[in-house]
């Protein structure tokens, strides 16, 4: 089975479970604590296959591609006219 196959077998699932809790709230009464934590499950039962859809339709990110830096020393001249951090300019002195 495919995941698109899978989501909508848990999402007729959730169907059938949503239908059987109105069903059981039309005989126990919405009042209850526990028939309301039932139904609050539910409901957030069926909003987090809604996220895992919409995630699974997205495309999978590619990882990054690698930059290899060579272990060759940089040309000197790219440090001309740079500050040192924290120190300062290197031909001038701190006053």
């Amino acid at each position: 089975m495919s995941v698109h196959d899978d989501l909508i077998s848990v999402q007729r699932s959730l169907d059938d479970l949503s239908r059987t809790v109105g069903r059981l709230e039309r005989q126990l009464g919405t009042g209850g604590l526990e028939m309301r934590r039932v139904r609050a499950d539910t409901d957030h039962l069926r909003e987090s296959v809604e996220l895992l859809r919409t995630s699974a339709a997205q495309p999978v990110p590619r990882a990054p591609e690698l930059v290899t830096i060579s272990d060759t020393p940089y040309d000197i001249t790219l440090w001309t006219d740079t500050d040192d951090e924290g120190l300062g300019a290197r031909d001038r002195h701190a006053p």
